[in-house]
């Protein structure tokens, strides 16, 4: 049978982890759409990856997805960046995909969605024994 207080004792960790996975792929977005990098692959017979401009919606959301996903990375002002990124995936998902239908896995908002409630955690849980909230405030 498993040690109960062994598995314990690595839930923070892992909370360090999951932030530090989560502020990469949600980088990434941002990464893409402000600075170009990462293009997505184009669609037989589509139009290739463009930036958007920086006020646009997508100019917007790129920078909060970029400059949230340094800093959820890093594990500084957690559960701010979080709380906000939380707020920009449930508008992704309510605004870009629950007017296509009711389930996300067809209306292609389940990674949306899925960030949403991860970064909604993050609020609550913090940022974990591996980020710089926590050395910041051994440091107090």
């Amino acid at each position: 049978m498993a040690n109960h207080n062994t598995n314990g004792a690595w839930a923070p960790r892992v909370l360090s982890v999951l932030r530090i996975a989560a502020g990469f792929l949600i980088m990434q977005h941002g990464l893409q759409k402000v600075l170009g990098m990462i293009p997505p692959p184009m669609p037989p017979g589509g139009q290739p990856f463009t930036t958007p401009p920086l006020m646009s919606t997508g100019g917007v959301s790129g920078m909060i997805e970029l400059v949230g996903g340094i800093l959820l990375i890093l594990g500084l002002f957690t559960r701010p960046a979080a709380f906000i990124l939380s707020g920009l995936m449930a508008v992704a998902y309510f605004g870009w995909h629950a007017p296509a239908g009711f389930w996300p896995i067809l209306n292609r908002g389940e990674l949306a969605a899925l960030y949403s409630f991860v970064f909604l955690y993050l609020v609550f849980a913090g940022g974990g024994p591996w980020s710089l909230d926590a050395l910041l405030g051994r440091r107090r």
